[in-house]
């Protein structure tokens, strides 16, 4: 059974005077002021697509690697993911770069790097950028 999440946003004036609120509807855990220097300058506290997608990778790739480890006999005691975007101003999102360390008992360093290349390959989110390059930095905590 598919799920849909949803998500709004609201935009006043130009793009780059003008400035929007984002809304996390499905979840409703709030709205989120954007406008285009937070994008393609500094974040001032303002959020960009870019920090959404930042998130979404991050928490899809940790689902899809805690869940390749567990069905492998090795579950994961924790994993801690970040992903950075970068977004070229007139050209767009150019990569993302996933980077975890996790704490997993019984597994091997070079076992643990394989199963994270293949949650990255398997998340959807990584599915979903996959024109976008996307490089990994795993290791063991």
């Amino acid at each position: 059974m598919a799920t849909t999440r949803t998500a709004s946003t609201h935009w006043e004036g130009t793009l780059f005077e003008g400035a929007g609120k984002v809304t996390l509807e499905s979840s409703g855990i709030g709205s989120y002021d954007v406008s285009w220097p937070a994008r393609a300058e500094e974040s001032n506290g303002k959020t960009s697509p870019e920090e959404l997608i930042a998130a979404a990778h991050s928490a899809c790739f940790s689902m899809a690697f805690s869940n390749g480890l567990a069905k492998a006999g090795t579950p994961a005691t924790s994993l801690d993911t970040s992903a950075e975007v970068d977004f070229v101003p007139g050209t767009g999102i150019t990569q993302i770069r996933l980077r975890v360390r996790g704490t997993v008992e019984g597994i091997s360093s070079e076992d643990f790097v394989a199963a994270a290349e293949a949650a990255k390959v398997g998340c959807p989110v990584s599915q979903a950028l996959a024109a976008v390059e996307i490089t990994l930095d795993a290791a063991l905590a």
